[in-house]
């Protein structure tokens, strides 16, 4: 029987992604690497006092992934982490050494443009056809002839 080992967390990023040579690249079979650090706060009380605490994770995100993440994960951003948890085991100068880290198995972007860390351009915004409104008291919000029309209300660069 195989026990459970799955987290879920979200987090602020602690810094961009590229930022230097071990944060993002490609392992010898060509796959996609991304190390990445979240910033999770949580508030306990103490006594009568709420204290805040600030807990640093490593996250490793692989693949396709890893590489259609890339331009959004900036410092700042907010991130929904699911995954696992991976112990390395090493030994350093005769010392015994272990580090806990999460590799991810999905990963959502949360936030919006507000955060400062989407791309130029962003989602695009859409507002509904303000038309008069009926006799029975119901607007009437729609255009009859816009259904299989061609489309040509949508921007061509959407940014997922």
């Amino acid at each position: 029987m195989t026990d459970l080992n799955h987290v879920v967390l979200i987090g602020r990023l602690t810094r961009d992604l590229g930022e230097d040579e071990r944060s993002f690249g490609y392992v010898g079979n060509g796959q996609a690497r991304a190390n990445v650090s979240i910033a999770v706060n949580r508030s306990r009380k103490n006594g009568e006092q709420w204290v805040d605490e600030v807990n640093y994770f490593d996250v490793t995100i692989w693949g396709k992934t890893a590489e259609n993440l890339k331009p959004y994960l900036l410092k700042g951003k907010q991130i929904c982490v699911e995954g696992y948890l991976k112990q390395d085991r090493w030994e350093k100068d005769g010392q015994k050494m272990s580090k806990v880290s999460i590799v991810a198995n999905n990963v959502q972007l949360l936030g919006g443009k507000s955060d400062g860390a989407m791309p130029s351009g962003g989602a695009p915004k859409f507002q509904p056809v303000n038309n008069a409104q009926s006799n029975d008291g119901y607007s009437n919000n729609y255009q009859s002839d816009s259904f299989g029309g061609t489309g040509s209300d949508f921007p061509e660069d959407i940014p997922f």
